[in-house]
């Protein structure tokens, strides 16, 4: 157990019988009233995002999950497969599941599956990864300043790129936010 005070982002807790990651979280003291923790929780099986308040100091269930390193080698149908590098045993993930992070997947990455008692929850990636660019408009010559440009990569993830960034760069992108960060 742990207490409200104590939350971290990218923790695990399980609260009225769902798992949940925390996103993002604020100690709140009001000038009258108790003090409390607004949170931004992440349901671990449905995916869908939940704003709750705890009181300052209630209690919690911290979930520890089990961090599974894999790599990323192929999509068949509507799965993803990925292989432990060491017992060479492949697991499928319904895509579906991890639409968010498929957005930046690429064949050969490396990955942590995260699994609660053989139950696979998701996917950690790389805070950065290195992507292609399939498509975007011609570079502009003369502009200058903070002018972006809609970029397609080859995920099919469609990002913002600076003008000067042209179709066959490789770019770097946050997977936290996912948005351009710098060339690669």
């Amino acid at each position: 157990m742990i207490l409200s005070n104590d939350f971290k982002n990218g923790m695990t807790i399980e609260y009225n019988g769902n798992l949940y990651a925390i996103l993002e979280f604020l100690h709140v003291k009001p000038g009258k009233g108790a003090a409390f923790v607004r949170t931004k929780l992440r349901n671990m099986r449905t995916g869908t995002i939940t704003e709750y308040s705890f009181q300052a100091g209630e209690k919690v269930k911290q979930v520890i999950l089990e961090k599974i390193p894999m790599q990323y080698i192929y999509e068949d149908g509507a799965n993803k497969v990925f292989m432990n590098n060491e017992t060479y045993e492949q697991i499928e993930i319904p895509t579906e599941k991890i639409k968010n992070e498929s957005r930046f997947l690429v064949e050969g990455m490396e990955v942590e599956v995260l699994s609660i008692e053989g139950e696979i929850l998701g996917l950690k990636l790389p805070d950065k990864v290195v992507l292609k660019i399939t498509q975007t408009d011609p570079a502009t010559k003369g502009v200058s300043g903070s002018a972006k440009k809609d970029a397609i990569l080859e995920t099919g993830h469609k990002i913002l790129v600076p003008l000067f960034i042209e179709t066959g760069e490789s770019v770097i992108v946050s997977t936290d936010t996912g948005e351009y960060d710098s060339r690669a």
